[in-house]
């Protein structure tokens, strides 16, 4: 038997044929519901499984929800709701008194993306007289309706929702649940399905009593179920094959198969031979076809014969005399290697051996210098960079991600998550170590999660808020939380015994709370420094920097950037209090000489300035002498947000989609520019007028850099064809690199270096850490050569210093972007030296690593 189970609000469970409603239905029934009444939740059967399903559930959006909940809650199926014959207004008015109510909440679940359920969840004490249950702030009250079907039921579906659901009530709030220690239920005493569903989830009756729901008498059965009740029940193992939150289920494995990591392994040794070869650490050597089959007398591959035919060439890397590996590539400026993936042969002797990423380090160790020390740290990195890449691997295979010609018409947060690359240039830029694959699944930015921030009330005498132009505390508190948060927070500030006047409220990545507040911190809570608030109300993205959200309740909010002690790529990734002082009035300067320079507004130039700051310094760990990790833990500051900045018909993408390929290998920068119906010269002309030339600009004007690579930069689009650009990550990255004045609260942001560093921010930045990628995917799809690329990087050049000929060359004269070379600045070799720490934030330029120097592709 298949079953569909609708219930009503005068129920905690799902189905009653009296009261709630269950439907069985013999396999293959025609479903009862019209198929267009709830396109949300159709789940294609074909493609889904219960098992298999991922299943998120958020809060409640009025706005957003009232109408699919009107379809479900006014359908038939729904009559012991009793709404069935309120319109949309009625049901809006319904939720917005479940909003509203200090004893209910609403939330809706969704099935692989599809809203597809409805939970109320209130407080037990408001239903059930005490009479009937003692009940305690440890119990939670719990109704679900699940949504008319909209096509073939899915079998094992609505038990799979209900255990969720359960669990979702029980998990504790730092994991994303609702924290309750007891489900209590009430269904209708009659409903023997229904209970035996219940006793299914591990369900105990208590006892038969009469509730009052308003004016109606209803002959309830009051069960409850404990954690350990709902561990124990048959309904439990149904949890967690999605994100692995209380033990990881086997299916949470899957993605590490190998097929998927034979793809992954290949994909990541071919971006280390090219990424090694091109900062000359390793040296391959051109052999012939003849050659290339080696002394066994191996025949090239065909993967080798088709390249060569393009103009590919065969190559060797032999280690040690021992293990020799053979690909196919073609160089391009720049020394970037283009190699055929499926060309890579590694041979140790006479055998043949898989390709595999962490052995092809540890083989190179002593030709990348790569200190014993950290090797593991490296290692550890890129294994979690492999683990990532066949997650998301097996994800696409499923068709759970867009690919690159879904993405030409997709918004801005789906692009956003849809990255699967990581920095184009470094090898282990997935390394995130500190997260589980719970945490992965959930914070990742790829999977695309909404979540809800923690937040903690910091006393003022132990922290400081920094506010930009224009702004004050009341402007920020409006921006940063909604009102509903506030009057929420506030309300726990009084419940704790304290003045909500005394402290800042501060977001925390739930990562972080979990991690770090409760344990590193547990001092300043116990004292009072610190008030652990619990989770906010508005959901939030993970942005591809890993710690930055995006809010999604309310579109105008600021970005949020948290403290999070994960390593990644070469940085535990915190935020120190003391650097973000003067954040805001950075960012107030440079936007006002943005602003003020006619050229970056006709480049459609602008920058998202960061407004306010916050960090709390009233641990020991700021007692120490020197400097350390933990005075980073506890920091967050707010970001503008470019979508109430641009013209309606305009879109945003995030400007590393231009490097981004699906994982049949469809670049997504090809089908933009197909879609624009331009020419690959053109469109790349467009682009680099907003991105090469107001930084050109900035620089040869103004002695400005900024730090532009892909993830810092979000890309305006008109009919596909990009026409400006935001720049982001204001005040950690952007530097003056001369004498020029500056006020006190900006002068850390100088850095003076002679002509030819202050051309590496092109050249390097620029040049070799985005337009070298890009070249290279245009040229290897046909559509552009990258000579000619850079003939069009050279004419923008040209067009810059016709049209600001006393900048040419820099404010003192010293920079020559057109020079013949220049030093060949190397990012792995930084990350290899110190893959903790990669460079001394405070003195980036002699921290960097060289390899002589590189021909400049746009020489004059």
């Amino acid at each position: 038997m298949t079953t569909e189970l609708i219930t009503d609000p005068t129920t905690t469970t799902v189905g009653d044929p009296t009261a709630p409603h269950a439907e069985e239905e013999p396999t293959g029934a025609e479903p009862a519901a019209d198929p267009t009444a709830n396109p949300a939740a159709e789940l294609p059967a074909a493609k889904l499984t219960a098992a298999s399903a991922r299943v998120t559930i958020r809060p409640l959006d009025v706005d957003r929800d009232t109408a699919a909940l009107h379809a479900w809650l006014t359908h038939p199926r729904a009559r012991y709701w009793m709404m069935t014959d309120l319109d949309e207004a009625g049901v809006r008015t319904y939720l917005e008194g479940i909003r509203d109510s200090a004893d209910d909440a609403g939330w809706v679940g969704s099935v692989d993306g599809r809203e597809s359920f409805y939970v109320e969840t209130y407080t037990p004490d408001s239903l059930i007289p005490q009479n009937v249950l003692a009940t305690g702030p440890g119990d939670i009250g719990m109704h679900l309706l699940v949504a008319p079907p909209a096509g073939p039921a899915v079998h094992g579906l609505t038990d799979r929702i209900m255990a969720e659901v359960i669990d979702f009530c029980l998990r504790p709030s730092d994991q994303g649940g609702r924290g309750g220690q007891r489900v209590v239920v009430e269904p209708d005493a009659r409903n023997d399905a229904i209970i035996e569903k219940n006793r299914a989830a591990g369900f105990t009756p208590v006892r038969e009593a009469t509730i009052m729901m308003g004016e109606i008498e209803k002959h309830a059965l009051v069960s409850v179920c404990t954690r350990a009740d709902f561990a124990g029940s048959a309904l439990a193992p149904l949890i967690g094959t999605d994100d692995g939150r209380d033990g990881v289920a086997p299916d949470a494995y899957a993605h590490l198969n190998a097929d998927a990591f034979a793809v992954v392994q290949r994909h990541l040794v071919a971006k280390a031979l090219s990424e090694f070869a091109h900062e000359r650490l390793i040296a391959p050597v051109r052999v012939d076809a003849d050659a290339a089959s080696g002394a066994d007398g191996n025949a090239p591959t065909a993967g080798e014969a088709a390249s060569a035919k393009d103009g590919g060439q065969t190559w060797e890397l032999r280690i040690d005399g021992a293990t020799r590996y053979t690909f196919t590539a073609r160089v391009l400026p720049l020394e970037h290697w283009i190699i055929d993936e499926a060309s890579i042969t590694r041979r140790q002797g006479e055998a043949e051996v898989p390709l595999d990423a962490q052995e092809f380090v540890v083989e190179l160790q002593d030709a990348l210098a790569i200190p014993e020390d950290l090797i593991s740290t490296y290692l550890e990195e890129l294994a979690s960079t492999l683990a990532g890449a066949a997650y998301k691997l097996e994800d696409a295979r499923a068709g759970r991600r867009p690919n690159s010609r879904d993405l030409v018409d997709a918004d801005f947060q789906t692009t956003e998550a849809a990255m699967t690359e990581g920095h184009p240039g470094f090898l282990a830029n997935n390394g995130r170590i500190g997260f589980g694959l719970s945490d992965f699944r959930q914070w990742a930015p790829e999977n695309g999660q909404l979540n809800r921030l923690e937040w903690v009330a910091a006393k003022r005498e132990h922290s400081h808020l920094s506010l930009g132009e224009g702004l004050d505390e009341a402007g920020h508190l409006g921006e940063a939380l909604s009102d509903a948060e506030r009057e929420l927070f506030d309300s726990r500030i009084r419940a704790a015994g304290q003045d909500p006047a005394d402290f800042h409220l501060m977001p925390i990545h739930p990562w972080q709370a979990d991690h770090r507040l409760a344990i590193t911190f547990a001092a300043d809570i116990a004292r009072g420094d610190l008030l652990p608030l619990g989770a906010g109300l508005d959901e939030h993205q993970a942005q591809q920097s890993l710690r930055t959200f995006y809010n999604h309740s309310r579109e105008a909010a600021p970005y949020v950037k948290v403290a999070l002690a994960v390593q990644n790529m070469g940085f535990l990734r915190g935020l120190s209090p003391k650097y973000m002082r003067d954040t805001p009035a950075i960012n107030d300067w440079v936007a006002n000489l943005i602003g003020s320079d006619d050229t970056f507004a006709g480049a459609g130039f602008r920058v998202l300035r960061e407004r306010a700051a916050l960090g709390y310094t009233g641990d020991v760990y700021h007692r120490t002498k020197e400097t350390n990790p933990h005075r980073k833990m506890l920091a967050s500051l707010w970001r503008e947000n470019p979508v109430d900045k641009i013209d309606p018909g305009q879109k945003l993408i995030t400007m590393a989609a231009l490097l981004h390929r699906d994982h049949e290998g469809v670049s997504f920068a090809s089908e933009l520019i197909r879609a624009s119906g331009q020419g690959t010269a053109d469109w790349v002309r467009s682009y680099l007028r907003a991105y090469l030339y107001p930084l050109v600009h900035a620089l040869l004007a103004h002695d400005l850099v900024f730090m532009p690579h892909g993830e810092n930069l979000i890309l305006v689009l008109d009919e596909h064809t990009v026409t400006g650009a935001f720049m982001k990550d204001i005040g950690e990255e952007v530097a003056v690199l001369g004498h020029r004045e500056l006020p006190a609260d900006v002068e850390r942001i100088r850095a003076v270096v002679p002509g030819e560093e202050k051309a590496l921010s092109v050249f390097t930045d620029m040049f070799d850490g985005v337009l070298r990628h890009l070249s290279g995917i245009l040229d290897a799809d046909g559509l552009l050569p990258a000579e000619q690329f850079w003939t069009v990087v050279a004419e923008v050049l040209d067009e810059y210093e016709a049209a600001h000929p006393e900048a040419a060359g820099g404010v003192n004269g010293d920079v020559d972007l057109r020079a013949e070379s220049f030093a060949h600045s190397c990012l792995n070799r930084l990350q290899l030296k110190n893959t903790k720490q990669m460079v001394d934030i405070g003195n980036q330029a002699e921290s960097l690593l060289y390899a002589g120097s590189m021909d400049n592709p746009v020489a004059r």
